[in-house]
């Protein structure tokens, strides 16, 4: 199917349409990512999260074919600041403004808040992929000039999304978090008894010891009430206030992201003498779970962990899930069965003489990551066969 040259900018997602996002969206390629659908980044705009107000203004790119149909999609946001990327690049913007540079805006391709790799060129199965990331990239590249924005970044690219990135001249930048995969374990003490001795012992005191404190209840779907996410919100603000002042997601968006994506939510609350008091939101994905917020207004030994990482595991290995992404940092998940892995950014950074440096700074960081990954899987890996 061949694909018009023209990109077009939408201000607002519903511009686009759910239908002819998803389009794409929907790719199988994708593997069922929640936070590239439609209801998730129309939701964020919806409750003001994620608009020109709060220093993320839309630039959606989008390209036709020769049928006048959507056939390419890429989110893309106006930044005033870097803050809800989880990709750093203070020390950047701080040395180009020192030496009198512009920093900002900037052009972000993200899913705005969530540390989780998906792809950023999104394009219809029956479209010429290399077609389509070329004219999204370049729509990016022109976008960028047209703003005089200080570069283009593309945070938690899917692997290939990067390589590609590196080979049209992008700065190739690579991070790390913490994942669990599921090696066809038949239930949660089978995946105990992968771990040495001392790990198996240490995560059932602390299940234990946190159950033994608390109701957990996994919720889903019609299950999940306005009471829950009025529960969830105030977990969520008390966590966000005391770690970085602002919480970025607002109320609304949380009764929102129930009433259209329920079936891709899985909440985990634990209650105590009948009132909710944590409780760890997860987005469900078709090859993978991931770990978003979490919030606690009670104190319980170990209920972090088995509300964010043993629930999470549990409920993958019951529904088959391959994978569990438990967020952004965190080197104590390890000890939980949760291993370092890859996560890759990609920036283009329009002044040279902030290029450069960038650039020297990108290939000293990645060989560091690539060092630390192999070294903390070498000396603190739980698994008792070494992997």
């Amino acid at each position: 199917m061949s694909l018009t040259p023209a990109v077009k900018v939408s201000r607002r997602i519903a511009e686009i349409g759910r239908e002819a996002w998803d389009a794409c969206a929907d790719n199988p390629a994708y593997d069922g990512n929640p936070f590239i659908r439609f209801d998730f980044l129309n939701a964020l705009e919806e409750a003001h999260c994620a608009v020109e107000r709060t220093g993320w203004g839309p630039q959606h790119l989008s390209i036709e074919d020769a049928d006048g149909r959507v056939a390419a999609v890429m989110p893309l946001y106006l930044k005033s600041h870097s803050q809800g990327e989880y990709i750093f690049d203070h020390a950047w913007a701080d040395a180009y403004e020192r030496a009198g540079g512009k920093y900002y805006p900037k052009l972000l391709s993200a899913a705005p808040f969530v540390p989780a790799t998906g792809p950023r060129l999104l394009a219809r199965p029956d479209v010429d992929q290399a077609e389509a990331w070329r004219l999204l990239l370049g729509g990016g590249l022109t976008l960028c000039e047209r703003y005089g924005a200080s570069g283009l970044n593309l945070n938690f690219l899917t692997q290939a999304e990067w390589a590609w990135m590196g080979e049209q001249g992008l700065g190739q930048r690579e991070g790390q978090q913490y994942h669990w995969e599921n090696r066809g374990y038949r239930d949660f003490e089978d995946f105990l008894g992968a771990l040495s001795s001392g790990r198996r012992k240490t995560i059932r005191r602390e299940r234990r010891d946190a159950q033994a404190q608390v109701e957990i209840a996994c919720l889903t779907g019609a299950e999940i009430t306005e009471d829950h996410w009025d529960a969830f919100f105030g977990f969520y603000m008390d966590t966000g206030s005391r770690k970085w002042g602002r919480p970025y997601l607002t109320r609304a968006f949380f009764s929102l992201l129930g009433e259209r994506m329920a079936d891709r939510v899985l909440l985990v609350m634990a209650r105590r003498d009948g009132q909710w008091i944590a409780g760890a939101l997860n987005l469900i994905g078709g090859d993978c779970l991931y770990g978003r917020h979490w919030g606690c207004v009670d104190e319980v030994p170990f209920l972090h962990f088995e509300l964010c990482y043993y629930q999470a595991i549990e409920w993958a290995i019951d529904h088959g899930l391959p994978r569990v992404e438990a967020g952004a940092q965190g080197q104590h998940k390890i000890a939980r069965g949760y291993l370092p892995k890859a996560v890759y950014s990609a920036h283009y950074i329009a002044d040279p003489m902030l290029r450069g440096p960038v650039e020297r700074f990108l290939a000293q960081e990645r060989e560091g990551v690539e060092q630390e990954m192999e070294w903390l899987e070498e000396e603190f890996s739980p698994f008792k066969d070494g992997v």
